[in-house]
């Protein structure tokens, strides 16, 4: 496949949420359907050979990019949620943020011992939403097999608390430095 480029249907949203942040918006991607199939696309097939069994998305824009990535894959699909969504018993890990703690919860029959998983978002910033996913994966004794978004925030060097949790690949279709 040539090379795509995805950056023309990211939109810079200056100011938003708040005065000095530019937002990072990628609904047009999700919005043309040949850019956002060049998208599972591209991550699918980085991940071709990889045995991936499981996709695990967090809520709620990894639903989005994780669903059909999973199918493209042949995998099953795993949302990880916000606590108190999923209606039967749950894992669950907490981790910290930049202004407090999140928690999120995945069924516990969802991933079982030797499932070959990745986890899909569609933007890693500081990677900790991530980095608690692969632990809820590797909590059950499956295989993390890596992590793939549409945006990476490098700037924010994401990589350093993703290795944290072992040598798994971050795989990003945009770097933003």
């Amino acid at each position: 496949m040539e090379p795509f480029d995805y950056a023309a249907y990211i939109a810079d949203i200056p100011d938003y949420p708040e005065p000095g942040v530019v937002f990072k918006d990628i609904t047009p991607l999700f919005a043309d359907p040949v850019a956002m199939r060049h998208t599972v696309e591209d991550i699918a097939n980085h991940f071709k050979d990889a045995g991936v069994t499981k996709v695990v998305g967090p809520e709620a824009r990894g639903f989005m990019i994780g669903v059909p990535v999973a199918l493209e894959l042949g995998a099953g699909f795993i949302p990880a949620r916000k606590p108190g969504k999923l209606p039967r018993e749950t894992y669950s890990v907490s981790y910290e943020l930049e202004y407090g703690t999140d928690t999120l919860e995945i069924h516990k029959d969802a991933i079982q011992p030797g499932d070959r998983v990745l986890i899909v978002d569609d933007l890693i910033a500081t990677g900790g939403t991530a980095a608690a996913a692969g632990k809820l994966v590797q909590d059950v004794a499956a295989e993390l097999i890596g992590y793939a978004c549409i945006l990476e925030l490098s700037f924010l060097d994401p990589r350093k608390t993703l290795a944290t949790a072992g040598d798994q690949e971050l795989y990003s279709l945009i770097q933003v430095s």
